[in-house]
């Protein structure tokens, strides 16, 4: 845990030299998931528990931090620093440079390795792979798909200038307001189940719950609907029939 800790330090402090380079706090956003991608490794590596869990979760933590990391590197390219970071750098003035050390990049590693528990407990002597894993693997797999496929249907509506203003709600956008997020939900309690079966990893169970509320409340779902309904017309009639959150069909 804590060679994990310096490893996350190791890749935020990095990453925040980059950004006063390119006075860009955004690169962080892609690095996101690839931090989780290094505690992975590092588990994996320095660990001793059993090696096929160690794998697995490597394998699957790296799949989904290689993925997103890349879709975000596509779909932020060319359009400058995000608003979040830019109101920041505003009202802070001279002093964002060393502020944004602490309130944007330490801040996220200390949530990356809160969230990594699971990876980081599975870690140690335990027993071996059986059906939690496997139910662990299957949430995995169905959040991998709903956050995918969500990601691909989005970019494809907002690729046709003829959407613009309007409300994707069709395909996995029909049946919850964010298929993508509730696919980061998935991914991470399939890790923690993957974990939980080794004995110590059902302790970082503080991981997928801090990811849910980050989903749910903070940066994910709360904040992009903070001000959608008045920059798109549809949106409150798309919120009364579709769930915010776990997938169903959407009401009459």
């Amino acid at each position: 845990m804590l060679t994990s800790a310096i490893v996350i330090v190791a890749v935020v402090v990095i990453t925040w030299l980059v950004s006063l380079v390119l006075r860009d706090a955004s690169v962080i956003d892609p690095v996101w998931p690839l931090g989780f991608v290094a505690v992975a490794i590092t588990a994996f590596v320095a660990g001793s528990g059993d090696e096929g869990r160690r794998l697995l979760i490597l394998v699957l933590v790296a799949v989904w931090g290689l993925r997103l990391s890349g879709y975000l590197l596509w779909r932020n390219a060319g359009k400058g620093e995000d608003f979040r970071y830019a109101a920041m750098r505003q009202r802070r003035g001279r002093n964002f440079w060393i502020i944004s050390l602490v309130t944007v990049f330490l801040l996220q590693g200390v949530l990356m390795w809160i969230v990594s528990l699971p990876v980081q407990l599975a870690a140690v002597p335990d027993r071996g792979l059986g059906l939690l894993a496997l139910a662990g693997a299957v949430a995995w797999a169905i959040g991998m798909v709903f956050e995918s496929v969500g990601d691909w249907q989005l970019a494809r509506f907002r690729a046709d200038p003829g959407n613009r203003g309007k409300v994707l709600d069709t395909g996995l956008w029909r049946y919850t307001r964010h298929p993508n997020y509730f696919g980061d939900f998935m991914v991470w309690w399939g890790v923690y189940l993957i974990a939980a079966e080794s004995g110590a990893g059902a302790w970082g169970f503080a991981g997928p719950v801090l990811m849910t509320i980050l989903l749910v409340k903070v940066s994910g779902a709360g904040l992009l609907e903070k001000d959608i309904g008045q920059r798109r017309p549809g949106y409150a009639e798309y919120v009364r029939r579709t769930s915010g959150f776990l997938p169903r069909p959407p009401r009459p």
